[in-house]
C-alpha cells in the first residue's frame, strides 16, 4: 500500500529578523506544526546567532539580515519596536515579491511608519503582534507553546492583500493563537491600557521601593509580598523592548497614564477621608473584572 503525500508546508522559506524570546518561539512553534520547509534567522549579534544555532532553534542564524531574507515567502521582523525600521531598511533589496512581511511588535502606527516606506511594491506588509511574553529574554527563552490560547493581533492597512492577510491568520492560528484583526490606532490605545501602563507602574513601584527601603531593602525583599513579587516579575523585563514601546506610543500612554493619575487621586483622598464606601466598591468592581479574564482563559 503506498504512503499517502506529506501535507505541502505553508511556505516554502520563513526568516525571522531577532530570534529572542518571541523570533525562537515562532521558529520552534512553526516547525512544531511543519509550515515551513526551511526556517532561518538573522542578528546583529554573533553571540545570539551562535546561541541560536546551539540551540538548533532554526535551520541556520547568521548576521547578515539581508541574506537570510533571500527567496522567503515569509519574512517576521523581530527586533525591539525602535530597530524595525532600520531592519526594513536593511532587508528591503533582498525581498522576493509576494512575500509577506510581518513584524510582532506592541506597538503598531509607529512600526508602520517606520518599515512601510522601505518595502517595495509587490510585498505584502501585514503588520502583528503576538499578545504573549514572558519576563525572560533571549533565545534560551523560547519555547513552542508560547502562543497557545494568546492572542494574535492584526492590524491590515488599507489595500492589503486580502490573500495575504488571511494566510498570516492562518499561520497564527496554526501557531496556537486567537485572533483578531483592528485598526492600528486602535490596537495602541487598547495595549495602552492593558499591557503599556502596568508595565510602566510596575517599573515605577519597583524603583520607589528601592528608593524608600534605604537601609531596610533587604528586608524589603526578604518579606516581599505576592503583590510585589508580581510586580518585580513584570518590572525585569526586557528594557530595550520597553523603552522603545513607551518612546514609540507615548501619545496613548500619556493619555492613559493622566487618567490613571486622576484614578489614584480619588484613591488617596477616599484613604485619607475614612471613604471605605468608595474603596470597597472600587475593590469590588475590580474584583469581578478579574474573575471575567479568567473565565476568558487570558488571566
Amino acid at each position: 500500500m503506498s504512503k499517502p503525500p506529506e501535507a505541502k508546508p505553508m511556505f516554502d522559506k520563513i526568516a525571522l529578523i531577532g530570534i529572542g524570546l518571541i523570533g525562537g518561539s515562532i521558529a520552534l512553534a512553526a516547525r512544531r506544526g511543519g509550515f515551513a520547509r526551511t526556517i532561518v534567522a538573522a542578528t546583529r549579534s554573533a553571540e545570539t546567532a551562535a546561541t541560536a544555532n546551539r540551540l538548533k532553534l532554526v535551520d541556520h542564524c547568521g548576521t547578515d539580515l539581508a541574506a537570510a531574507c533571500e527567496d522567503a515567502d515569509l519574512v517576521i521582523v523581530c527586533t525591539p519596536v525602535g530597530a524595525c525600521g532600520e531592519a526594513a531598511r536593511l532587508i528591503a533589496p533582498a525581498l522576493k515579491p509576494g512575500c509577506i512581511v510581518s513584524d510582532v511588535g506592541s506597538v503598531k502606527q509607529a512600526v508602520v511608519t517606520a518599515m512601510q516606506p522601505h518595502l517595495p511594491a509587490g510585498v505584502h506588509f501585514v503588520p502583528a503582534h503576538p499578545v504573549a511574553g514572558t519576563e525572560n529574554s533571549g533565545p534560551e527563552a523560547a519555547f513552542a507553546e508560547l502562543f497557545d490560547g494568546r492572542w494574535c493581533i492584526l492590524t491590515p492597512l488599507a489595500g492589503s492583500d486580502p490573500s495575504a492577510v488571511d494566510k498570516l491568520e492562518a499561520f497564527w492560528k496554526g501557531l496556537g493563537s486567537l485572533i483578531e484583526r483592528l485598526d492600528p490606532a486602535d490596537h495602541d490605545r487598547i495595549l495602552a491600557i492593558t499591557s503599556h501602563l502596568p508595565h510602566l507602574i510596575a517599573y515605577t513601584i519597583v524603583g520607589t521601593a528601592d528608593d524608600l527601603a534605604g537601609h531596610l531593602n533587604s528586608e524589603v525583599l526578604r518579606f516581599a509580598a505576592g503583590g510585589f513579587r508580581d510586580f518585580t516579575r513584570i518590572a525585569s523585563s526586557d528594557p530595550t523592548m520597553w523603552r522603545d514601546v513607551f518612546l514609540n506610543n507615548r501619545e496613548a500612554v500619556l493619555e492613559v497614564l493622566q487618567r490613571f493619575q486622576e484614578d489614584l487621586f480619588y484613591l488617596q483622598r477616599a484613604i485619607r477621608w475614612g471613604e471605605g464606601d468608595k474603596l470597597f466598591d472600587l475593590f469590588t468592581r475590580t474584583r469581578e473584572i478579574r474573575r471575567a479574564l479568567i473565565h476568558l482563559n487570558q488571566a
